[in-house]
């Protein structure tokens, strides 16, 4: 059996680790798509962060029986191809918790504490006690979606004391939520939130989910913070939101279009706040997601157990 990786800089620690434990498998470890992809015709498993494939590679691959992600979001997978092939696909879903949940508190706080004003007065050796600050604690954050990150980010609140609201599709109870609700009563709920944060895949029911209503909905003084995908509300209606004082803030670290244009009116907004698409950035993320492949290959080739973070070709999640 061959397995290719075209994940760049996998730690030599666990290429040695992988070949000592499966001696008879043959690995190879390739330093992104444009080497791998010499090496895609052999393959038996391939692991990816997915949005390096498309249908040409899927075809090309005519071994292949198991793709790994090394990432939880799958848009831009070719799944027309893979469903025709019967390929197994499997994702790192659940590691990006803990990068996650802290980057929303840090935004949250960053926000409340008026970490903005603070640094441009530092640059200015300005000493200035106007800033109006705010605490995060005992007040209540919603956030939409209730798997891994949120539940995460909804234990973390509940250490500051925070009411923690989710809403997902079916509305079952999970950990660390005080209530769950399901979507279809998002009307209802965001008018008790002063701080609303979106961890939901990027699927057809969720792409333009959120528009101009969802937004007159919550308080003037709640704070949006997106770090699910770029595609659950539009960037106008963002703008319109913060600009006409329908919200506080909002904090972005996903968009439509990435990187985000120089030009764009986010980053000249005071009350947004842009980040590069680096909430889940950790130095643990690729050991993290070897962990969970390792724990997959040894149930592919001994069939004893079950495979984590199996994707539905249908859902594409």
């Amino acid at each position: 059996m061959k397995i290719v990786s075209a994940i760049k800089r996998v730690p030599e620690s666990i290429r040695i680790h992988l070949s000592h434990r499966f001696q008879d498998v043959d690995f190879v470890f390739c330093h992104g798509m444009h080497e791998a992809q010499h090496y895609l015709a052999e393959a038996d498993v391939f692991i990816t962060y997915g949005e390096d494939l498309d249908e040409a590679k899927i075809q090309v691959a005519k071994k292949l029986k198991w793709i790994m992600v090394l990432s939880a979001g799958m848009d831009r997978m070719p799944f027309d191809e893979i469903k025709k092939r019967g390929i197994l696909v499997t994702n790192v879903r659940g590691i990006h918790a803990k990068p996650m949940a802290e980057y929303a508190i840090s935004m949250l706080l960053q926000v409340s504490r008026k970490a903005k004003t603070l640094i441009k007065q530092e640059q200015k050796r300005e000493w200035s006690r106007r800033a109006v600050m705010n605490e995060i604690s005992e007040r209540t954050i919603v956030l939409l979606g209730t798997g891994a990150i949120a539940q995460e980010t909804a234990r973390l609140a509940g250490a500051f004391g925070m009411t923690t609201i989710g809403l997902s599709k079916s509305g079952v109870p999970k950990d660390h939520f005080d209530q769950v609700y399901p979507i279809s009563d998002i009307h209802l709920i965001l008018p008790k939130a002063d701080f609303v944060v979106a961890v939901l895949p990027s699927t057809k029911e969720t792409r333009g989910m959120l528009t101009h209503a969802h937004f007159s909905a919550m308080p003037d003084h709640a704070v949006f913070l997106n770090m699910g995908r770029g595609d659950l509300v539009p960037a106008e209606v963002i703008m319109d939101a913060v600009t006409t004082d329908q919200i506080a803030h909002a904090v972005l670290d996903v968009f439509e279009e990435e990187p985000l244009p120089e030009a764009h009116p986010f980053w000249g907004e005071e009350n947004v706040t842009v980040t590069p698409h680096i909430s889940g950035i950790s130095p643990h993320y690729v050991p993290r997601g070897f962990e969970i492949f390792e724990e997959n290959l040894d149930v592919f080739l001994n069939g004893d157990g079950e495979l984590r973070n199996i994707i539905d070709l249908e859902r594409g999640y």
